[in-house]
């Protein structure tokens, strides 16, 4: 699940997770998981995040596979806007 992402100015970064919670008016919680290696002993390991992100007009139900990118901040933890649903 998990995407490149650069550091370059102008490109924003985006993520691809399961939508967790839809109990927030516009507001959408996306489970994010990474795939990194170990810092000691580099077997692959399994990192979640939680990101708030904005979703204006509620397409997007509990269960779905979405798409995030990167935005100004909305409010103290909303930064991410819902790009596409990408599987209901």
């Amino acid at each position: 699940m998990s995407e490149s992402t650069t550091n370059k100015p102008g490109l924003r970064k985006s993520r691809v997770g399961v939508v967790v919670s839809t109990k927030m008016d516009k507001t959408i919680v996306v489970e994010y998981v990474a795939r990194v290696p170990h810092p000691r002993f580099k077997k692959i390991v399994k990192r979640t995040k939680k990101f708030y992100a904005h979703d204006e007009e509620g397409q997007a139900a509990v269960g779905d596979k979405v798409r995030i990118t990167e935005t100004k901040p909305i409010s103290k933890k909303k930064c991410w806007v819902l790009a596409e649903v990408l599987s209901h």
